[in-house]
Parts: structure tokens; sequence; C-alpha cells
């Protein structure tokens, strides 16, 4: 067997240590870019407070528990919103109302943490909060506009190719209280869910015509980040339907970018 000279080892040495630390530096980044497996959960009410929210974040907790897991902690404290802080987490979700008590500098934490590829969810009362803040609208997508159902709907599958809600066929019956939502972003916004008008009396007060209909859960990107958010949730009844609970579990799974 003919021996390598030491003039042609030297490159070959240099070519492996040169991919081999390639291979490092890509498995690093990858790492970077995959946000940790947990989630903010705040529920901070400083309008209407919802009474299912106790239960929300013990059902938020089992949810988390399933394969691929995810940990969840919840608070109410506007404190938790610093930079370092929000790094431990992949994701943040609100359930909230009204204009919440944080301060510029808190506002500001949560808006570069979504840009910087963080995640963002918002269930039901999300889109009530923060009217005076113009940015948490773009990053959120839409505001309240009344509710003047509350009753058994139908709701509509927007996208049945969409791996977050491709599991509930072409519609699902639902009873919850209806969100409508106006200053919708349908142009950033990615429709998943919306509901069927004609399963509701379109004829009652306060029922507000959009030429997007009434969304009840979209999708869509803030910077690097992703959004989701839902219109549903505000019965104890939808927490504990197996159906929603599929549906944030992907969708934390989804804002989070887990390969898990």
């Amino acid at each position: 067997m003919r021996s390598l000279s030491i003039g042609k080892l030297v490159p070959l040495i240099a070519l492996v240590v040169t991919v081999g630390a390639a291979l490092v530096t890509a498995c690093t980044l990858a790492r970077a870019q995959e946000r940790p497996a947990r989630l903010l959960y705040f529920t901070h009410s400083a309008g209407y407070r919802h009474e299912v929210i106790p239960v929300s974040r013990e059902i938020l907790k089992q949810i988390g528990e399933m394969s691929p897991r995810f940990e969840v902690t919840a608070t109410e404290d506007v404190a938790v919103f610093t930079a370092q802080n929000l790094r431990r987490y992949g994701a943040v979700m609100f359930f909230t109302t009204g204009e919440l008590p944080m301060n510029d500098a808190q506002k500001q934490a949560l808006i570069d943490f979504v840009r910087d590829r963080g995640g963002f969810l918002g269930v039901h009362s999300a889109t009530d909060t923060f009217y005076q803040w113009p940015e948490y609208g773009k990053l959120i997508g839409g505001y309240f506009d009344q509710h003047p159902w509350h009753e058994a709907v139908r709701i509509d599958v927007a996208d049945r190719s969409d791996p977050l809600v491709a599991f509930l066929g072409s519609s699902m019956a639902i009873s919850d209280e209806i969100y409508q939502i106006r200053d919708f972003d349908v142009g950033g916004s990615h429709v998943l869910l919306r509901l069927d008008p004609a399963s509701v009396d379109l004829t009652r007060s306060n029922v507000h015509r959009h030429p997007y209909g009434w969304p009840l859960a979209w999708t869509r990107a803030y910077g690097s980040g992703r959004v989701f958010y839902t219109a549903l949730g505000h019965e104890e009844a939808v927490w504990r339907d197996s159906r929603y609970q599929t549906l944030l579990r992907k969708a934390v799974l989804w804002v989070i970018g887990s390969s898990r």
C-alpha cells in the first residue's frame, strides 16, 4: 500500500477540518433557529375577565404534556416582558383584555421577540386588547367588533390543505361566543376557519358585514416570527373539546417552529 506524502496529507487534513467546522456551524445555526419548546401563557385582564381562564391554564398544561411536548408557564405579571426573560420561550400566548399595563420597554420586548423568529398566539379576547397600541393590531391582524351570537354555529374550514386544520375536515359544529373582527388585515393573514353565515341570524343587532366575512382563526407573519389567532375559546366546553385542544397543540408547535 502506497503511503501519502506529507505534502499530500496536509491539504487533506485541512479539507477535513474545514468540512467539520462547517457541519458544526450548520448544527449550531439550526439549534439557534429552533426556539425552546416553552410557552409563556399571559392571562392579564385589564377589561372583562373570562371565567374560563383558570381552566384554560390547566388544559393548556395538559396539552403541553402530549407528544411532542412543550412546557407552559402561566402568568399575569407584566414584568415577564423583558428581552432576557423572553429568550427562555419559544412563544407567547395571550388570553387578555383591555389596555394592558405594559410600559414602552415591555411592549418593545414583546415586539422584538416575535420579529426575531419568536411565536405569538392569541385566543378569543386577545383581539379585545390594546386598541390604543397600533403595533399590536399589526401583530395580531384585527380587533374585536362585537359578538351578536352566543350559540351553536357551523364553522367552515377555509383551507383544508393547511396542516393546522386539515384534521377537521370541511366544517365543524360548535357552541361558543362568536366574535366579529374589524380592521382585519386580509392581505397579510391566512384564514383557517370562518363562520358559516347560513348557520346564524344575520338580521340581529350589532351584526357587521365585511367583504372578508367572519374569520375565526388565522395565521400571519410578523417580521421573522409566526402568529396564530383563534376567536374561539369563551366557553369551558370549547376548551375541553378535543378538536380545540388539537388545534391549539398544532398551533403552539407551529409558531415555535418545533421539529420535535
